[in-house]
């Protein structure tokens, strides 16, 4: 017998409600194809989500704060009577803290948060080694928390989407940050909660646990906000709750019912960004 090619001309021979059926098979066939290859597609994105979205949102706050400029640059300014200062060169970094001690110079310098080195009246002192790991955690927390959310971008960050939600009439995305403990320093163990305004990328919120002292969490809102040399400065008022142990995102919750307690006030005086020669 001599074969025929199949042609959708020769339907005639199937049963004629079968012919729409045969007729757009190819047709069906390639919309199944892309609605699974969507279906995939938005599976992959589900699972890349929380990170994925964390870091893109982290960047454009970044952004909005203007701190992109700290890079090779010299950021500076007085906190509770300490002048501070960072200086970036590409991966090093040297931070330092001057004040007055009754009628001598005091000058601190921590270089990549492990060189302390210390100075009075312009001599150098000889400090020893637990006093010189207190003397760096010091400087470390003040200039960690001025330099946020720029240095969520760490190695050792560990950022993660939590999604929107409402404060005070705003939306805002909630980002969990934990960190590894490798290059995660003392305090690896600390996490944080954020909240970045969906609209200007602004924090105005962010939360916090810490085990040293005893341990604790601690809840600040963004206050006093202006620009200096292209930087977002924004001051905190710091709150703490009757519980220490109160679980963070339970903070955002009692700070709307208004049921935390002023501890102290962050307040940052003759700020300057400089770029390095």
């Amino acid at each position: 017998m001599k074969y025929q090619p199949f042609s959708f001309n020769r339907i005639s021979n199937f049963s004629p409600s079968l012919t729409p059926i045969i007729k757009n098979w190819g047709f069906f066939g390639v919309l199944l194809l892309f609605v699974w290859s969507c279906e995939n597609k938005v599976s992959s994105s589900q699972k890349k989500t929380p990170k994925h979205k964390a870091q893109e949102v982290i960047n454009q706050a970044i952004m909005a704060h203007g701190q992109h400029l700290f890079e090779n640059a010299t950021l500076s300014f007085l906190f509770r009577d300490k002048q501070y200062s960072a200086r970036r060169f590409d991966t090093e970094y040297i931070y330092t803290r001057s004040f007055k001690d009754g009628s001598a110079l005091i000058e601190d310098m921590l270089i990549n948060s492990i060189n302390f080195s210390r100075k009075k009246n312009g001599v150098s002192m000889e400090i020893e080694n637990e006093w010189a790991d207190k003397y760096s955690k010091s400087i470390n927390s003040v200039l960690y928390f001025f330099q946020l959310p720029y240095l969520l971008n760490d190695p050792a960050v560990e950022k993660t989407y939590q999604g929107i939600r409402q404060i005070n009439d705003k939306e805002y995305y909630q980002i969990k940050v934990s960190f590894q403990e490798e290059n995660g320093g003392d305090d690896f163990n600390d996490e944080y909660l954020f909240w970045i305004n969906v609209n200007n990328f602004e924090i105005d919120y962010f939360a916090y646990n810490y085990i040293t002292d005893g341990g604790g969490v601690r809840f600040r809102s963004a206050i006093n906000k202006r620009k200096v040399d292209g930087l977002l400065i924004q001051d905190y008022i710091n709150y703490t709750p009757e519980n220490k142990k109160t679980p963070l995102p339970d903070l955002i919750k009692l700070f709307e019912k208004g049921k935390l307690m002023e501890r102290s006030r962050i307040v940052n005086f003759e700020i300057s960004l400089t770029p390095n020669n």
